[in-house]
C-alpha cells in the first residue's frame, strides 16, 4: 500500500473500523487531519435499500459504504445530497437512494463490487481508502439470553431481547486482502462509534481481521457511543462495551478509550427515554481496573439527534496519533 504524503513528510496510517452513522459523523471531521485514512466497513447490514439490493442483486450491502464513501468525499453539496437522496415514490424506486442504485450499478458494470466501490472512490475524490470487511454479504446472527437465535442485523434490535453473542454465517468468511494488510501496516487502529453489535462486531467477526487486529502493535482506540441502543445495548456501561468486544474476539484490544463525559439537556434525555435509550454511564472505577487510559471530554452535539462532534472527537484522535507516533521515532 502506498503511503499518502504531505510534502515529503509521511502521514501516519490509520485504519477506521465500524459502520453506521457514527462512523460517517466521525469520518467528515477526522478526513480534514492530516492522515492516511483507511475505512473498514461491515458488510452485515440487511434492512432498507441496502437489505433489497443485497437479495435482489445477490451484492454486498451499500448503505454503509455509501455514506462512509461521502463523508471521505471532496465533492460539491448538491452532489453529497444527490447521492443521499431517497425517492418517496415509484414502483420499486420507493425507499432507495440514489448513491445505493449508483453504487449497484458501477458493481454491474465492473462485475466486482470492490472494484465498484474503488471506482466510485475515484469519482468521488475520496480522502483514503474505504474497504469493505468482505467481498461478499454475511448474515449476522445474535443468541439470546433466553437462548434464541436471532437471524439478521436489522431484526437483532427488534426482538427487544438481552444479547448473549453475536456470529456471522458463513463463521469462516474471508476477509479483503486489502483490509488485512491495511491494518498489518497501520500506525493506529480506531474502532467505533456505532452500533455495538451489528455495526463493529460484524468487523470483528471476520477471524483474519480480529487475528489481524490482535497481533498488531498499532495504537487501539475505541470510540464508545454516548447512548444505549434499544434492543441491543440496553443499560450497557463503557465497560460493558468494552466486555462485550473481548468475549467476542478473545482478547483485550486497546490502549485508550474515549468517552464523552458532557452533560446532556435533560428535555433531550426525555425524548430518547421515549424510545428507550439513556446515556452511557462512564463507569470508572472499573475502567480503572483496565490496562488502558481514559480520554474523557464533552464530544456531543443535538441538532435533530444526538451525534459526536467531529471535530472535537477528531482533535483528540488526531493528538493520540501524533504522540504515539513521536515516542516511536
Amino acid at each position: 500500500m502506498k503511503q499518502q504524503e504531505l510534502g515529503n513528510i509521511s502521514l501516519p496510517k490509520i485504519v477506521v473500523i465500524g459502520g453506521g452513522t457514527g462512523l460517517s459523523v466521525m469520518l467528515r471531521g477526522l478526513k480534514e487531519k492530516p492522515l492516511d485514512i483507511t475505512a473498514i466497513v461491515t458488510v452485515a447490514d440487511d434492512g432498507g435499500s441496502s437489505g433489497r439490493l443485497r437479495n435482489e442483486l445477490q451484492m454486498p450491502p451499500p448503505g454503509d459504504i455509501r455514506n462512509v464513501l461521502l463523508a471521505l468525499s471532496d465533492v460539491e453539496p448538491l452532489m453529497s445530497q444527490l447521492l443521499s437522496y431517497r425517492f418517496s415514490n415509484g414502483n420499486g424506486l420507493a425507499g432507495h437512494s440514489l448513491g445505493n442504485l449508483i453504487l449497484a450499478a458501477i458493481t454491474d458494470i465492473s462485475g466486482d463490487f470492490v472494484t465498484g466501490v474503488r471506482e466510485l472512490s475515484r469519482v468521488l475524490a475520496v480522502r483514503g481508502r474505504v474497504l469493505p470487511a468482505a467481498a461478499h454479504a454475511t448474515v449476522l446472527k445474535a443468541e439470546m439470553m433466553d437462548g434464541t437465535i436471532v437471524t439478521g442485523e436489522s431484526m437483532i434490535p427488534k426482538a427487544r431481547n438481552r444479547i448473549k453473542r453475536v456470529f456471522i454465517e458463513p463463521p469462516l468468511v474471508e476477509p479483503l486482502p486489502e483490509a488485512v494488510e491495511a491494518i498489518r501496516e497501520a500506525d493506529a487502529i480506531l474502532i467505533g462509534p456505532g452500533s455495538l453489535y451489528t455495526s463493529i462486531m460484524p468487523n470483528l467477526l471476520v477471524p483474519a481481521l480480529a487475528d489481524a487486529i490482535i497481533e498488531s502493535g498499532a495504537l487501539k482506540m475505541f470510540v464508545c457511543n454516548v447512548m444505549t441502543q434499544p434492543g441491543e445495548t440496553d443499560g450497557y456501561t463503557v465497560s460493558d462495551h468494552l466486555d462485550a468486544i473481548e468475549e467476542h474476539v478473545g482478547s483485550s484490544l486497546f490502549d485508550y478509550v474515549i468517552v464523552n463525559n458532557g452533560e446532556i439537556p435533560a428535555p433531550v434525555l426525555a425524548k430518547y427515554a421515549e424510545e428507550g435509550a439513556e446515556a452511557v454511564a462512564v463507569d470508572s472505577d472499573k475502567l480503572a481496573g483496565r490496562n488502558l487510559k481514559i480520554v474523557a471530554d464533552r464530544l456531543l452535539m443535538f441538532r435533530t439527534y444526538l451525534r459526536h462532534d467531529a471535530a472535537r472527537l477528531s482533535r483528540h484522535i488526531y493528538q493520540l496519533v501524533e504522540n504515539w507516533m513521536a515516542r516511536k521515532r
